[in-house]
């Protein structure tokens, strides 16, 4: 059991009979009335985004997960497949548990969390940021650059990201897993 004074991003907690991890929280004092808690909830097994608010000083049901590294192999009709970097064991998740399924390529390290009592996979997740090389965008013109204007871009992953307009084709980028956005231009 914990309190709302223990919430903190990425604690998987038990709430409505699901599991859903903690995203994002605030701890809100108003001028009148009671204390309380804003939260973000993802649930787990659906990625459905809840939010929340719990009175200050609550007590939640947590969950016990555990974080493993993991290396993304291939993907099959099955779904995705994950190698264990420990002891070297495969791990398949279907593709509803793999919700940035299109920025990841072969050979990329994910975490995937596990129940620890169930030893079941919950959900894998991507580092906050990962370097990828664009395949395909529209050349940028020079001078219409008076606003921070972006342009779609392909990369290698297929997904489309969009980018400023000083970016070309082949270049290296760094993308922001949680919000799909470009981050900076890696040399």
């Amino acid at each position: 059991m914990a309190t709302t004074a223990d919430f903190r991003n990425g604690l998987c907690i038990e709430f409505n009979g699901d599991l859903w991890l903690i995203s994002e929280f605030q701890h809100v004092k108003p001028g009148k009335g009671p204390a309380f808690v804003r939260t973000k909830l993802r649930n787990i097994k659906t990625g459905k985004v809840l939010d929340n608010t719990f009175t200050a000083g609550v007590k939640v049901t947590t969950a016990r997960v555990e974080q493993r590294p993991h290396q993304f192999i291939f993907k099959d009709d099955y779904g995705y497949n994950f190698m264990d970097l420990e002891s070297f064991e495969q791990v398949s998740l279907e593709e509803r548990m793999v919700p940035f399924a299109d920025l990841m390529k072969e050979g990329q390290e994910v975490t995937i969390l596990f129940h620890a009592e169930t030893e079941t996979p919950l959900t894998a997740e991507l580092p906050t940021y990962v370097e990828l090389v664009i395949t395909y965008t529209e050349p940028g013109i020079k001078g219409d650059t008076a606003t921070n204007t972006l342009k779609p871009a392909i990369v290698e992953t297929g997904a489309t990201i969009s980018v400023p307009l000083f970016i070309g084709q082949d270049e290296k980028i760094k993308v922001d897993t949680r919000t799909y956005t470009y981050a900076e231009r890696v040399k």
